[in-house]
């Protein structure tokens, strides 16, 4: 009895660090959103950091349409780097999970 839990122990620490190790990678991973007629760019990280934003001169005119640009285009980036964020972090800890009936709390 104490052997399994032991072992559980042991993997549940080893997913932890790789959970931990894909957040660090997710760093480095990067996701680019555009405003639908490219006017303005928006680049960030899969956690959710921005890096870029590139936004054309015509642009600069408008304070009220580029407030709209950046929040719609915002919006859909960290939608998307949620997205994968959170995809590669429930990978690594599902497959680091023990298998427990009806703990299936990765589905």
């Amino acid at each position: 009895m104490f052997g399994d839990l032991m072992g559980m122990m042991g993997k549940l620490k080893e997913t932890q660090e790789k959970v931990e190790a894909t957040k660090k990678r997710l760093d480095s991973v990067l996701i680019d959103e555009a405003s639908s007629d490219g006017l303005l760019k928006i680049t960030l990280t899969a956690n959710r950091k921005i890096k870029t934003i590139e936004i054309a001169d015509s642009l600069l005119e408008d304070k009220e349409q580029l407030e709209d640009y950046l929040i719609l285009t915002l919006n859909k980036a960290i939608e998307k780097a949620t997205n994968v964020n959170e995809t590669e972090i429930a990978a690594v800890a599902k497959d680091g999970m023990p298998n427990i009936p009806g703990m299936d709390l990765f589905k």
